[in-house]
């Protein structure tokens, strides 16, 4: 993508009622644009991101066996009156009325439509287990959005939920989703601690937030600061394996959200293993057995010929919180330092004198062979200031950022830098185009 056709509007200033870093970043790189009290439009660098991390969950979700589809943001009010949400949810659910005065609501989560969906189709336990799961558009109106995307009213999210016969083939597809987390959140270059948590509207007795540590979080949480090393499952994990060790190890270690935390079980840790910290929720799961299927009939055969209701879990990613998330965990005083797996471009070249013969014609072809090699580019062929097109760069993070310039050219090379670590180094042209003719 040529920076001059791109739609980039990059301000010095966040207004001043951005109160976080992330906010900030996303208002002055141009990734959103406020409409109203936490919902906003989604700019083309922001959206680049957003799908990028949508397509991690996706694969991630694949891998562990979900199956995906897609839920409509409009529901009707009678699914959750018989499962005796409608009106215990409270003022969060937007509630409207069609042409008809049918009484109808902005979804905020799917656990009623999914079971309705499932009871149409699914009669006999030889159809299970069953994983179907959404990335879908939702409204809640919060009392008092803010932070940007990390608490808006609309939001983008990754429900997946979960259908067994039995409470131990439900634990296991609870499982599945703990490990699936972990790989996700460690793909998008987050470490996200799974710590007991409160289950809220959604019930049941058995519930994770999946936390990113940052000074900014929402709310106090504790943990064994062991679960800052331990990596993710991989990608090599057999999903159709028994995955209760892997639990086990991550689930021993102190770990609690401030509804759930045990002071006394906190201190009786070592001193120096005990981190209190502010936490940003990205992930939350959930298994609440019958709590849906048993009031909305969700039953099934079971091998004895009985009917029986099915075992459900739910399993919630925040995938448009996410960006915030990651910008929260991923800046400098510069700016954004993208992670290379979620970045909106993989490399931002620069000319840096657009007009000069042997310029334009390092770039042309570098952009050619960076794109062929399957690089997703940001060519800067703008005539801004050598200092704006740097500050730009450094702004919108991008992991890489390849210069051309006169000087450089002189000799063959250009200036080559890694936007996490600042390093900088020359490379000649030559065996950067082999490098990517090879890749």
């Amino acid at each position: 993508m040529r920076l001059s056709k791109f739609f980039l509007p990059v301000s010095k200033d966040a207004p001043a009622d951005a109160a976080i870093v992330s906010h900030q970043l996303m208002l002055r790189t141009g990734m959103i644009r406020q409409n109203g009290a936490g919902i906003y439009s989604w700019l083309p660098m922001g959206f680049r991101v957003l799908k990028r991390i949508e397509q991690i969950v996706r694969e991630e979700m694949n891998r562990a066996g979900a199956i995906e589809m897609l839920m409509p943001t409009l529901q009707q009010a009678d699914l959750w009156r018989e499962s005796g949400r409608y009106d215990d949810y409270g003022k969060e659910m937007l509630r409207i009325k069609d042409r008809h005065e049918r009484d109808m609501l902005f979804g905020p989560t799917n656990e009623e439509l999914i079971t309705d969906v499932f009871r149409t189709y699914v009669k006999s336990y030889k159809q299970l287990p069953l994983n179907l799961y959404h990335q879908q558009w939702k409204f809640r109106d919060e009392v008092r959005p803010r932070f940007g995307v990390m608490r808006g009213r609309e939001f983008l999210m990754k429900d997946a939920y979960s259908f067994d016969l039995t409470e131990d083939d439900a634990r296991a597809s609870y499982r599945k989703m703990f490990c699936a987390y972990l790989n996700a959140f460690d793909r998008m270059g987050l470490t996200a601690i799974p710590m007991r948590a409160d289950t809220g509207p959604i019930g049941g007795d058995l519930s994770h937030e999946f936390i990113i540590l940052a000074d900014t979080g929402e709310s106090a949480v504790f943990c064994d600061k062991t679960l800052l090393d331990l990596p993710a499952p991989g990608l090599d994990l057999d999903f159709n394996s028994d995955l209760t060790p892997i639990v086990e190890e991550r689930t021993r270690f102190y770990a609690a959200t401030e509804e759930m935390h045990d002071e006394a079980a906190f201190n009786a840790l070592p001193e120096d293993r005990r981190v209190s910290a502010r936490g940003i929720e990205v992930g939350h799961i959930f298994y609440f057995g019958t709590k849906y299927s048993k009031p909305m009939n969700a039953v099934v055969q079971g091998p004895d010929g009985q009917m029986v209701p099915v075992q459900m879990g739910s399993y919630g990613i925040g995938v448009s919180r996410l960006l915030g998330a990651i910008i929260e965990a991923c800046h400098d005083e510069n700016g954004i330092v993208w992670p290379e797996s979620v970045a909106p471009f993989d490399v931002g070249l620069i000319n840096m004198r657009p007009g000069d013969e042997a310029c334009d014609a390092a770039c042309e072809t570098l952009y050619a062979a960076m794109t062929a090699a399957g690089r997703e580019v940001l060519y800067d062929d703008t005539d801004d200031r050598a200092g704006a097109k740097f500050a730009r760069m450094d702004l919108i993070g991008l992991p890489w950022q390849t210069t051309v310039g006169p000087r450089g050219l002189a000799d063959g090379k250009v200036e080559v830098k890694n936007r996490k670590t600042g390093e900088k180094h020359d490379v000649k042209i030559d065996d950067m185009l082999a490098q990517l003719k090879g890749s």
